[in-house]
């Protein structure tokens, strides 16, 4: 019989690379990403609760980003508070650009890449007004509390990061 084995957890980005004050323009650590071609079993946590996102070789954290998933909300069918972001796990899909703007959320943001139904759940930076500046009273909730829609709020680095960098089928477990 096999035993399985947790993920160690995420604590092991020590608190001094990460960036505090939390500043949603730059990366969310002090030291370089990863570089992923020496990342064997690269995959992605997100923790709504923890408002982090964590980048793991197989059971070890190797950088971590503050993050803002979706808003809770009452679900109808069992009273429970639930994210706006889905949980379980997904994976990176080909849908990925620079910026975009939701006419009808009145808001947009860049740097996207898509992880469900190709370009509806997105890894993006803090959200962006029309005019294309950063709504800076959004920005500020990254890393803190919830705020978005369902998709996965970044800093613009570590957001131009994810769009630049993520392989195509890379696996992202959303917890919480």
């Amino acid at each position: 019989m096999t035993k399985k084995v947790a993920p160690k957890q995420a604590t092991t980005s020590s608190k001094s690379e990460m960036r505090t004050p939390i500043d949603w323009q730059k990366s969310s650590e002090t030291k370089e990403y990863p570089d992923l071609s020496k990342v064997k079993h690269f995959w992605i946590k997100v923790d709504l609760k923890a408002n982090r996102t964590y980048l793991y070789d197989g059971d070890h954290v190797i950088y971590t980003m503050y993050s803002t998933g979706g808003i809770y909300k009452k679900d109808s069918k069992t009273g429970k508070m639930k994210s706006m972001t889905p949980t379980g796990t997904f994976y990176v899909q080909q849908e990925r650009g620079d910026s975009f703007y939701n006419a009808k959320l009145k808001e947009g943001a860049n740097y996207y890449t898509s992880w469900l139904n190709h370009g509806e759940y997105l890894f993006h930076s803090v959200p962006t007004n029309a005019d294309g500046s950063y709504n800076k009273k959004e920005a500020a909730k990254l890393g803190k509390s919830t705020g978005s829609h369902g998709c996965i709020r970044l800093s613009v680095a570590d957001a131009r990061w994810m769009e630049e960098n993520l392989p195509v089928g890379t696996k992202v477990e959303i917890v919480g």
